[in-house]
């Protein structure tokens, strides 16, 4: 399979979240707004492509007994410096994600991508895989965030395009991402069968 192929497999036609449904929790719990539904997705891409590429290049040192706890340790110590650059440079983002950040070591898109994909593959094609999978999730998580900000506040990334009280409080809410979430969905299946 070509780069180019693994990398835009991952944005349109294994979406993690808009097809395989993967990595909700993060999902639904960052994507209040645009911009923390991007950070998100940034940080996750990050930590995607740099575990892909460790865990390639070493898969054939690691012994199969202890192949998931080694993932979960390369995973983890990116996570952690992942966490510290955010601490140090981006506080704010930092102290809204909070603590979905350390959940990205247990997210199942990136321990997934390691076992289904890095553990079996280049450390080439394993970056443009974790590159692809990244993406599509941050342009999910993105979108999901930019819709419900705008039907919740009125705004998308702070710019305001209609009066807040037009907004619905619902969308900022929870069950405002499960039924974006659904209708994002079915629209991007009903565009994929046109």
């Amino acid at each position: 399979m070509s780069n180019l192929k693994v990398l835009m497999n991952g944005i349109v036609k294994e979406n993690p979240t808009f097809v395989l449904l993967l990595g909700m929790c993060p999902t639904l719990g960052t994507t209040t707004s645009a911009i923390n539904g991007m950070g998100m997705g940034l940080a996750t891409l990050f930590v995607l492509v740099c575990s892909n590429v460790v865990i390639s290049a070493m898969k054939n040192l690691i012994p199969d007994m202890v192949r998931i706890p080694s993932f979960i340790v390369v995973i983890a110590s990116f996570v952690t410096l992942l966490q510290m650059v955010m601490q140090a440079y981006v506080p704010a983002l930092y102290a809204t994600l909070g603590l979905f950040i350390p959940l990205i070591v247990v997210n199942c898109i990136v321990l997934g991508r390691a076992e289904a994909f890095a553990a079996k593959n280049t450390p080439v094609s394993s970056f443009f895989d974790g590159l692809g999978m990244g993406l599509g999730f941050t342009i999910a998580l993105t979108l999901l965030g930019a819709v419900r900000e705008l039907l919740g506040t009125g705004k998308v990334f702070n710019l305001t395009l209609m009066p807040e009280q037009y907004g619905m409080l619902a969308f900022v809410l929870a069950p405002g991402a499960f039924i974006a979430l659904g209708y994002l969905i079915a629209l991007i299946n009903s565009l994929k069968k046109n």
